[in-house]
């Protein structure tokens, strides 16, 4: 990418005898642009600040090479509009020396930012409890942030030959502006038809045929279970082997009522878990009804509590979030899942972004207009479980409207990503002076927040449907949003998150890049910090929606069996 504004530049082989051009339209075309250098190094300076989650030097370096890049090409396309609109320009030496002066201070910068980026990495570590840094490894972020940008450059470059190819023809019939317009368009075209229709589509294709077989990778230990009245065994409607690893590692987990009676001494159940694969039936709808016949087959609507739950992308279910459910109630739960995708949640959100809702709308509908037939005096209460896109999915399959007359009893979202309607809507509505990272929703009677260390109005009383959002402060499935390009987002203004450190900054444009890489880091922590929700909070999430018949004492001994980090 290079800039083709006369006199912004960094050029040392002008002969020292050689006279001053002092018109800009006898100036030489500039190589390199000491703007572009300078914003380049503010903008990846500004990468090696902290945000949610730790970076290492890998992840560091593609993202302070890509922003480097951004912020080149912004001061390149500002200097060439100026010149697109013809105004004044200063004299050739003195935009050289401004040139290099600009290209000192922008390393200047950077080596400032190099120097305190062990420090700032550090911020993070120390407030997760991780080991901290002797060194963010410097040389290594500069080469691979120099190979991001040769990369992201050798593109714009060729975005440029091509648009180039077809400027000089069509400059033979229009205006010169119109040409470069038009040639500039046409190239973005092609390359973004080729991006789309190619790589991604190959991308996409190589990625669900990986998942796919991980998906199907049967351990050795797995075998399916002799109990009739258990998902996957020879008198199941739903057959082990069409269940994929997520789903016969869910099933597997299942406590037995030896393991609920060794901790409870009294009588307990065996819970009941059914999970249908994506090769399980055709489609979502026939995934759902299929899905119920099994619940009935197993008696799931005897449990006193049935829970309708949605995996992440992959099918994973997290355990620790049925279990501790399981445990509280002595094993009278039932718990129905259904798959909807192989690939990890944050491809199945960009490829595959309706795929999750369908299935939780089919689940759901199918199993609540089963429940709602039952007589309502005695029957089983319904909740909803979902986590990270699994959450998205739970969320967008309730229509309110739908349910109002006679609601499901409650839901527990946990990590709800950015995109989900009811919750930015909540979050948006909260009580004035409450933080965007807890928000408190009028009375608390509806919709309470809770993360690592407490819940929004836990004392207050509950009204008929309750829903609670598990979310840490540090997660960036959930605080992610377009709006941090250009605006610094309410969470940064003020008291912060208990797991956010004071040293993070927002930044125009890098602040949402560095988000975004942190969602691909969000499980990378410990539990209790980013997307990885601890056993504990899950067990008091449910102690508030389901109001166990259970003693203080009995609840602190669940508190210390799921005890962990946070």
């Amino acid at each position: 990418m290079t800039d083709d504004k006369r006199g912004d530049h960094v050029d040392t082989r002008q002969h020292a005898n050689q006279p001053t051009v002092s018109s800009p339209a006898l100036a030489p075309r500039s190589l390199i642009s000491g703007s572009g250098l300078l914003l380049g190094f503010m903008f990846f300076a500004a990468s090696l600040t902290p945000s949610l989650v730790p970076r290492d030097a890998t992840f560091q370096g593609l993202l302070g090479g890509a922003l480097f890049s951004v912020g080149y090409a912004i001061a390149v396309v500002v200097l060439r509009l100026w010149r697109w609109l013809e105004l004044p320009e200063p004299n050739q030496e003195r935009a050289h020396r401004a040139a290099i002066l600009a290209a000192v201070a922008g390393l200047g910068v950077l080596a400032y930012g190099l120097y305190r980026s062990t420090d700032w990495q550090n911020s993070i570590r120390a407030l997760m409890g991780l080991e901290l840094l002797e060194s963010n490894h410097p040389l290594s972020v500069l080469a691979l942030a120099a190979g991001t940008a040769f990369v992201i450059f050798l593109a714009a470059y060729l975005v440029r030959v091509v648009s180039r190819l077809v400027e000089r023809p069509v400059a033979r019939v229009v205006p010169p502006k119109l040409a470069v317009f038009t040639g500039l368009v046409a190239a973005f075209l092609l390359f973004g038809s080729l991006v789309n229709g190619v790589l991604v589509r190959s991308a996409l294709t190589a990625l669900d045929s990986f998942y796919a077989q991980l998906d199907q990778f049967m351990p050795p230990e797995s075998q399916a279970p002799s109990d009739p009245m258990r998902t996957g065994s020879a008198q199941s409607l739903i057959s082990w082997d069409t269940m994929g690893r997520a789903g016969r590692q869910f099933l597997d987990g299942i406590p037995t009522t030896g393991d609920l009676a060794a901790f409870w001494s009294d009588d307990v159940t065996e819970p009941r878990r059914i999970y249908l694969g994506l090769n399980a039936a055709d489609d979502p709808q026939a995934r759902a009804e299929l899905a119920l016949q099994e619940m009935i087959r197993v008696g799931a609507f005897d449990r006193s509590i049935v829970v309708v739950a949605i995996p992440t992308g992959t099918g994973f279910m997290d355990q620790p979030a049925i279990e501790t459910l399981e445990y509280l109630h002595k094993g009278d739960v039932a718990t129905v899942a259904m798959q909807y995708s192989y690939l990890q949640s944050p491809f199945s959100l960009i490829f595959e972004p309706g795929y999750g809702s369908a299935t939780g709308r089919a689940l759901l509908r199918t199993v609540y207009n089963y429940w709602t037939d039952l007589p309502e005096e005695g029957r089983s209460k319904l909740y909803l479980y979902g986590l990270s896109l699994g959450a998205l999915a739970s969320e967008t399959s309730v229509r309110l409207h739908e349910v109002i007359g006679d609601p499901f009893d409650g839901a527990l979202w946990a990590g709800p990503p950015f995109l989900g309607p009811m919750h930015q809507e909540v979050t948006r509505e909260r009580n004035p002076g409450s933080p965007e990272w807890l928000p408190v929703y009028e009375d608390g009677a509806f919709v309470r927040f809770m993360n690592q260390d407490e819940m929004t109005d836990a004392d207050a009383p509950w009204g008929p449907m309750r829903i609670v959002y598990l979310q840490h402060g540090s997660d960036p499935i959930v605080f992610f949003s377009f709006d941090t390009f250009w605006w610094q987002p309410a969470w940064l203004r003020g008291e912060r998150a208990p797991d956010v450190t004071q040293e993070m900054r927002w930044y125009p444009i890098v602040t949402g890049l560095q988000l975004a890489t942190d969602m691909a880091l969000a499980n990378d922590v410990p539990l209790g910090f980013g997307h990885q929700y601890a056993p504990r909070r899950y067990l008091d999430g449910w102690i508030s929606l389901t109001s166990p018949d259970a003693s203080a004492a009995d609840l602190d001994r669940l508190r210390a069996r799921f005890a962990g980090p946070r």
